[in-house]
């Protein structure tokens, strides 16, 4: 890892970043630092990370496009974000836990989720807010820095339960820092010495509000040290760096050289390229060419650079690896348009007992299909 300015290094293998510029390894075109240390993944998980990343854009263009067209609901993008996810979710174990915000798609699928599951909510069907057995990954979070605490509390009960080898690792933005919920999950963790890594992904901007309407501190990072908890700060476009810094935070959490156990905050320094939710409308709170300079750093061009130069992508690489995305793509989106539910399970879950007002909706629901057939009931929907 690299940064412009000196780092301190810590006998457990983590940096610790103590200037404002961030951590890299990559420069903006893909070339490793001169004092830079590509992380220990072998060919294959380097080539699978690329992969990954790209199946992440070609996901986010299409679910957007699924929007515009009405076939799914408001959904967030994360373009300028997918490499952080993705490298995240690749320094993690499976036993680890992924607590993930309404953006990281590809956080979890790159922990176990199916892409089916990840468009199945905003297709009406519930059944994809269930989270597989044997899969570490907490249904997303709507509330801002509503994980943040849970994420502390979960990885106490790890610890109160003698579990050595797990930890929790937390995503959420930068306008979740002016939460609450923030500092107190933070300053619980910091006491306890809990194994979780606290991921901000500052995409600079809260929805319409601007980083530096969020916090007068120089970085959010330096945060940390408030609550007695490391803070580093990473370029959250370089993915090899933040795995690297991700991974060390994890090791952190669960096997120290030290023997002490230590939560982690990390500022992944990014970009939301798009709009905060295809509800927003970006170009009245924006600059339209704001997004340009990031852009010049794009996560998936310096991957893509970065395994040409090593001699581990070429052309052919790059057909069958686009073949399987669209591959993939294709049988999500045909398996979710082709999957059905009852209308009447809108109101299940949603009290323990029926109310009796909801009750008499659900029988009048359920005589207009009795009336009119399930066929006419769902062109009326539709």
């Amino acid at each position: 890892m690299s940064t412009q300015n000196e780092a301190d290094h810590h006998p457990d293998g983590a940096t610790v970043h103590g200037t404002t510029d961030p951590i890299q390894i990559l420069d903006a075109d893909g070339t490793v630092l001169s004092n830079a240390e590509v992380p220990d993944l072998s060919d294959d998980d380097l080539v699978s990370m690329y992969e990954d990343i790209k199946l992440a854009r070609q996901f986010d263009q299409r679910a957007i496009s699924l929007q515009r067209q009405g076939r799914i609901a408001t959904y967030a993008p994360m373009t300028g974000q997918e490499g952080a996810q993705v490298a995240t979710g690749y320094a993690l174990d499976r036993q680890d836990w992924l607590l993930p915000t309404y953006r990281e798609h590809a956080a979890k699928y790159v922990h176990g989720m199916k892409l089916s599951a990840l468009l199945k909510p905003l297709c009406g069907l519930r059944e994809g807010y269930a989270i597989p057995d044997g899969v570490t990954v907490m249904p997303e979070y709507i509330p801002i820095a509503t994980q943040i605490p849970q994420a502390t509390g979960m990885a106490w009960g790890e610890q109160l339960q003698g579990q050595t080898d797990t930890a929790v690792l937390c995503h959420f933005g930068d306008g979740a820092t002016s939460e609450g919920d923030f500092h107190e999950g933070l300053n619980f963790a910091g006491v306890f010495d809990v194994p979780a890594v606290f991921v901000c992904n500052n995409n600079q901007w809260a929805i319409s509000v601007p980083r530096e309407h969020q916090t007068a501190s120089e970085t959010i990072a330096q945060k940390g040290a408030a609550y007695g908890i490391e803070g580093v700060r990473v370029d959250g476009l370089d993915p090899l760096a933040v795995y690297a810094v991700t991974h060390a935070a994890l090791q952190k959490a669960k096997n120290p050289a030290d023997g002490e156990r230590r939560p982690t905050l990390i500022e992944a320094v990014q970009y939301r390229y798009g709009a905060h939710t295809t509800a927003d409308d970006p170009s009245t709170y924006r600059e339209e060419d704001e997004a340009e300079d990031w852009r010049e750093k794009d996560p998936l061009d310096r991957m893509r650079n970065f395994l040409t130069n090593e001699g581990l992508l070429d052309d052919d690489l790059e057909a069958e690896i686009d073949d399987r995305i669209e591959a993939q793509l294709t049988d999500a989106i045909e398996s979710v348009e082709g999957a059905t539910t009852h209308p009447t399970t809108m109101f299940d879950h949603v009290y323990d007992e029926l109310p009796d007002r909801l009750r008499e909706q659900q029988d009048e629901l359920e005589s207009l299909r009795k009336k009119y057939g399930d066929d006419a009931f769902h062109e009326v929907l539709e």
